[in-house]
C-alpha cells in the first residue's frame, strides 16, 4: 500500500485542496491529511475545527485519513511509512516556495519524495486566505468551498460580529 501525507493549514479547506487530494488518490492508496498549526499564520479556525471541517468535506471518501499534526511533516511521514508528501501548486510563487520546502524535506528524509499536483482551472486562483477575506466582506465563496465549510464560515462570522 502506498501512503502519502498531504500537509497544510487548511484554514479553511477549499475545493482546490479537495481537487489536489482527489488527484493524489489516483496515485496513492492512502493519503493522510495533516492539518498543521502554521505559526506564521493566524488561523480563523482552531486545529480541531479544521480537522473536523476536512473530515466532513471528505465524508464517504475511501483512502483518506485526517489528523492534526504539529511536528515536521517528514517525521510524520516516517511514522506512517509514507513514501511521499503531497503539495498543491497554483502559481509560480507557490512553485518557488514548494521547491525550497521539497529540497529541505529531501535533505531531512531522502526516502520521502515530494509530489506536486496542480488544482483544476476553477480553483487555481483560490487560497484559504482569499476565501476568508472575500467572505469577511460579504462576497460569495460558495463555489470555492464545500457546503460544510460555508456553514462553518457563517457560524464563525456570527460569533465574531
Amino acid at each position: 500500500m502506498t501512503v502519502a501525507v498531504y500537509p497544510g493549514t487548511f484554514d479553511p479547506v477549499t475545493n482546490g485542496h479537495l481537487d489536489v487530494l482527489r488527484q493524489a488518490l489516483t496515485v496513492f492508496d492512502r493519503v493522510v491529511v495533516a492539518v498543521a498549526p502554521n505559526i506564521g499564520k493566524h488561523p480563523m479556525f482552531s486545529a480541531e475545527e479544521r480537522v473536523e471541517m476536512f473530515r466532513e468535506a471528505v465524508d464517504g471518501w475511501s483512502g483518506v485519513e485526517v489528523l492534526s499534526s504539529d511536528g515536521l511533516t517528514v517525521d510524520l511521514a516516517a511514522r506512517l511509512g509514507a513514501r511521499a508528501i503531497v503539495r498543491g501548486v497554483r502559481s509560480t510563487g507557490d512553485l518557488e516556495t514548494e521547491s525550497q520546502m521539497a529540497l529541505m524535506n529531501r535533505r531531512l528524509a531522502p526516502s520521502v519524495t515530494t509530489v506536486s499536483f496542480f488544482p483544476g482551472e476553477p480553483s487555481v486562483y483560490v487560497s484559504s486566505s482569499l476565501v476568508k477575506e472575500v467572505f469577511r466582506f460579504g462576497g460569495d465563496v460558495s463555489h470555492q468551498v464545500p457546503p460544510t465549510v460555508l456553514k462553518a464560515l457563517s457560524e464563525k462570522r456570527g460569533s465574531i460580529s
